[in-house]
């Protein structure tokens, strides 16, 4: 018996999907687009930069490395505590490092914001004090109401770590 090279149906246990086969195709570019790395990372802050840095800034985003430039980690920092981080950068990378086993993060860039918060003109605030206005659009478009509130509950608790 020969198989199809070139179909788009995937081959499952009768019964049986895989979670990432049961979410909408917009969540799951969000979740592939960040990756390990950056979910690790997101989880181990307070362990990587410390109680008094982990107060002032938390990591944006990870670009990985490809032929052009290196793998690089951006960071988001309080305006006026950019100095204290620059002078932990080395050490940063070195337990990103160490936490991996290998090599992941050869750059890291700084960028500053102010610590006003925006409040969104809607009545149900709870939700929107968890993830930027992008993402939350795109939350907002999955039609079925239970995997909407995991993903609401999935970003805060990335938010409380």
């Amino acid at each position: 018996m020969q198989f199809k090279k070139y179909t788009k149906q995937r081959n499952s246990i009768q019964g049986l999907r895989s979670f990432k086969d049961t979410l909408p195709k917009n969540i799951k570019k969000v979740i592939n687009k960040k990756g390990h790395v950056y979910s690790e990372t997101i989880n181990n802050w307070k362990h990587i930069v410390g109680e008094n840095l982990f107060k002032v800034c938390y990591p944006k985003s990870f670009k990985n490395s490809n032929k052009l430039g290196v793998s690089t980690l951006l960071i988001n920092v309080k305006r006026g505590h950019e100095v204290e981080l620059e002078y932990s950068r080395k050490d940063i990378l070195e337990k990103l490092n160490n936490l991996f086993g290998y090599s992941v993060v050869e750059k890291i860039k700084l960028t500053s914001f102010d610590d006003e918060k925006i409040k969104p003109s809607t009545n149900d605030e709870s939700i929107y004090n968890v993830t930027n206005h992008d993402y939350q659009k795109k939350i907002n478009s999955v039609k079925n109401e239970k995997i909407k509130e995991s993903l609401i509950k999935l970003s805060k608790v990335f938010k409380t770590k």
